[in-house]
């Protein structure tokens, strides 16, 4: 005999979780395995998570997330308050996070352990944001790649745009969110001074070799076998190496780890390094699991830096994981497609309005006329939500925008995809949800959306 009976919250969640499993039956039995498309974006799923796993999560995602949890650990909240909080200088909260990108050369999921960092030890969203977009955006090499491969002029607008996108978005940010804001800098100016462990130039230093590592470590390999850009890349893996070797060091003499334990962690990544020279990977995993395992047994700053990094870790990796299969399923990979036909993203941002009106039939139809009065903002429109969606690692937009050029594709589009493509994906939404909230997130994706749109509509014009 039930001794209470459920009240109306409790029936109200039983529901949820009857319509859930519902769904979950139904989507079972319609599944269309055996279909060609379907199958073929399973696979590519799978194929575009497997190239996430071996490409970026070692070199590009566990260096942020050490980074991320050192921000936590050697960096006082008051410290990242007073100079990128509500209170801060514009002029250097601003300016500092705008031009970010010109340093890390990472993607747009690599950036959020960063952006988690600094925004939950106290960073106004306003300048936090301009960080998050400029991180993956900026990035020198790919502006310049954009320049040689697609032309000056949208390598130049490019990098105007990307810069100029950074400050205005964190300012409207700062502006949607005011009142937030000002409870911030209420909170902020209540702060003691922040007391200092080691000097600035010592924790400037740790964090310089790290970021070192990170940027060297990624160093895409140019269009041309020749130049300075070249040059880097072939000195990528010795300078890496003098990075990680110096923040090492670092470790013994300010976090005092001890050195032979330091030594000991070290001593199977140079011996990979030295008998596969060609094969760099291998050393710079021991390299890390020796990190990972002196920082982990350490009582001090250390430790401490350990839990962080570990919980960023738990919180991004699985939701990366996840948004990549989606965007792999719906997208398909670079020369591969999804459940989403190619043609149709062709014919969506094309410069003229002939390859839609066909693919739908409207051809010679009394609608013909308003479609092509409408096409551009709808094909700078779709462009930028095609990017904001679309996972890009770093550098693969340039091909994959001169495909779609080649295809018909118009510049003003092209130009809105490369703004709001690099920036965003569906991983990065689902991390961004998790740190800041759905209401926040959805406001910075329309941002973007909205900006790179008009950005195609004005270039195109031009």
């Amino acid at each position: 005999m039930r001794e209470k009976s459920m009240s109306a919250t409790d029936w109200k969640k039983e529901w949820k979780y009857l319509l859930l499993l519902l769904a979950l039956v139904l989507g079972g039995f319609w599944l269309p395995v055996g279909q060609p498309r379907f199958d073929n974006a399973v696979m590519e799923s799978l194929a575009l998570l497997k190239e996430y796993a071996q490409q970026h999560v070692l070199l590009c995602l566990v260096p942020a997330l050490f980074i991320a949890g050192a921000i936590g650990v050697f960096v006082s909240q008051a410290s990242v308050m007073k100079y990128l909080g509500p209170n801060a200088n514009k002029i250097l909260a601003y300016g500092v996070a705008s031009v970010s990108g010109t340093v890390l050369a990472v993607c747009s999921c690599t950036v959020l352990p960063l952006f988690a960092g600094i925004y939950r030890m106290g960073a106004g969203i306003g300048p936090a944001t301009a960080f998050l977009y400029s991180g993956p955006a900026i990035n020198v090499l790919a502006i310049f790649l954009t320049a040689r491969v697609l032309g000056f002029e949208l390598g130049v607008a490019r990098a105007v745009g990307a810069i100029g996108f950074s400050v205005v978005i964190g300012l409207l940010m700062h502006l949607i969110y005011r009142k937030e804001e000002q409870v911030k800098a209420e909170a902020a100016a209540q702060m003691p001074e922040p007391r200092v462990a080691r000097p600035l130039w010592q924790n400037a230093s740790f964090f310089g070799a790290m970021v070192a590592v990170l940027v060297f470590a990624n160093w895409a390999k140019p269009a041309e076998a020749s130049g300075v850009w070249q040059a880097i890349y072939s000195a990528k893996w010795p300078v890496t190496a003098i990075a990680a070797t110096g923040f090492g060091l670092m470790l013994v003499l300010w976090l005092k780890v001890k050195w032979w334990a330091a030594a000991l962690a070290a001593t199977p990544a140079l011996a990979l390094a030295l008998l596969v020279p060609g094969r760099p990977m291998p050393a710079f995993a021991a390299a890390v699991i020796g990190l990972t395992v002196i920082i982990s047994t350490h009582k001090g700053e250390a430790g401490e830096w350990f839990d962080i990094t570990w919980g960023f870790a738990k919180q991004i990796i699985p939701l990366l994981f996840a948004g990549v299969l989606v965007a792999g399923l719906l997208l398909g990979r670079q020369g591969h497609e999804g459940l989403i036909p190619g043609r149709c993203v062709q014919a969506l941002v094309g410069g003229k309005a002939d390859g839609f009106l066909q693919m739908t039939g409207m051809s010679g139809s009394g609608a013909e006329g308003v479609v092509r009065a409408l096409w551009p903002v709808w094909a700078n429109l779709f462009a930028s939500i095609s990017g904001a969606f679309m996972y890009f690692a770093t550098l693969t937009e340039v091909p994959i925008v001169q495909g779609l050029l080649g295809a018909g594709m118009g510049k003003g589009p092209a130009l809105a995809l490369l703004l709001a493509g690099p920036a965003l994906s569906l991983p990065s939404m689902l991390v961004l949800r998790s740190i800041m909230g759905a209401r926040k997130t959805i406001v910075y994706v329309s941002l973007v959306v909205v900006m790179a749109t008009i950005s195609g509509l004005i270039y195109g014009a031009l």
